[in-house]
């Protein structure tokens, strides 16, 4: 597990003011570098904080931590970062263990439901793949004809070496000292909290090849290439009615718009519709459609099995909606560490970069669609 910590007030004005930064098309990239530099130092000192706090308190044998679930490494982790704690740092150009990487991913998607949602997929040291379209992946003809061209037509080639995702890990010298479980804790948390931050905003709001950000999914592509922000398809309000016949009507149309792609073709889409909406709206969301059981159990549930989370890329006051499948986010590539070569106002710490290719794209205009959201209560006033 990584290492769970409170996540303070200084910590979430940091990674709001980061993320209002990269989603300011008028930010300048000193401002966008402050911000970065902020949101790491906070970061830092709070994963640095809560590893000395946890670190006397599981102190154990190693038996006992695995029987608890605790953090335990395989033997090729403890030997790359024994090499670390030993050395006093990571060499030039090494690449975290496998299985560390596969932890990395394991946690990005368990920790935050949008990345699970989208289907973000880890391609190890892959950074080319075939992809196909399952409609044209097939052929009637004569027994013995020719099926070659149909099939070529089904298949294309994706790659995930465009774009890099860069994360910056301050190690303390004294973390090292801790040991290596602690160490591989350390860098892994640092790791998913990034790449966390990062890819939901390059997934959601990202400006494409021109700003060297994959393709969000609140954005359209023009023929000539160019990419522009998708306009409103309509009001939701999720107005409480009999039967719920509202909100049923309201999400249909939906769910309608997203059973056909950008060429007017069918699509399945029922149990793969994904609504992402920001944090502050999901409160609404899950008012209006929130019942009391017979048995007095309160249940949030929407009609067509529509799947709600939570992104604060999302602007307040609209909602994201995606069919699973249709939007390829990948990570590719070996987690590749670089001792940073500028000086920074670090003392007694190790700064490195630490580098992965990762990508993202829809596969057109309609395999998502952005609403507004009017969402109000009307409250009695009381009985005089």
């Amino acid at each position: 597990m990584t290492i769970t910590f409170k996540k303070s007030e200084a910590f979430n004005n940091a990674k709001a003011k980061l993320t209002a930064t990269l989603a300011n098309a008028e930010a300048t990239e000193q401002e966008q570098t402050t911000a970065f530099q902020s949101f790491f130092d906070a970061l830092q000192n709070e994963v640095v904080d809560t590893v000395r706090s946890q670190v006397n308190d599981e102190m154990m044998d190693r038996s006992i931590l695995q029987q608890r679930g605790q953090n335990v490494l395989t033997s090729e982790e403890t030997k790359f970062f024994n090499a670390v704690v030993q050395d006093g740092g990571f060499k030039d150009d090494s690449i975290l263990p496998v299985t560390t990487q596969e932890r990395v991913f394991e946690d990005l998607v368990s920790e935050h439901p949008l990345l699970e949602a989208i289907g973000l997929q880890d391609l190890g040291a892959v950074t080319r793949f075939i992809t196909s379209d399952p409609t044209k992946a097939y052929a009637w003809g004569a027994l013995f004809g020719d099926i070659k061209g149909q099939v070529n037509a089904a298949f294309g080639e994706e790659q995930i070496t465009q774009l890099k995702l860069t994360a910056f890990a301050a190690v303390p010298s004294d973390m090292v000292d801790l040991g290596p479980v602690w160490v591989e804790r350390y860098v892994r948390t640092l790791l998913v909290e990034s790449y966390s931050v990062g890819l939901e905003y390059g997934f959601v709001n990202g400006k494409g090849p021109a700003s060297n950000e994959p393709v969000g999914l609140m954005k359209n592509v023009a023929a000539d290439g160019a990419v522009t922000d998708k306009t409103s398809s309509g009001t939701l309000t999720f107005a409480p009615s009999q039967n719920g016949e509202v909100v049923a009507g309201e999400l249909y149309g939906v769910v309608k718009e997203l059973s056909t792609d950008a060429k007017g073709k069918s699509l399945k889409v029922l149990n793969k519709v994904v609504m992402a909406v920001n944090p502050v709206d999901a409160i609404g969301v899950q008012a209006r459609n929130t019942i009391q059981t017979a048995n007095g159990q309160w249940v949030m549930a929407l009609p067509y099995n529509i799947q709600v989370v939570e992104s604060e890329e999302i602007p307040v006051g609209k909602a994201l909606f995606f069919v699973k499948g249709r939007y390829l986010a990948a990570l590719a590539g070996g987690y590749k560490l670089k001792k940073f070569d500028q000086t920074l106002a670090i003392e007694d710490a190790l700064l490195y970069t630490i580098k992965q290719f990762a990508n993202g794209k829809p596969k057109d205009n309609k395999a998502a669609l952005v609403y507004d959201l009017n969402i109000t209560f009307t409250t009695e006033a009381p009985a005089v």
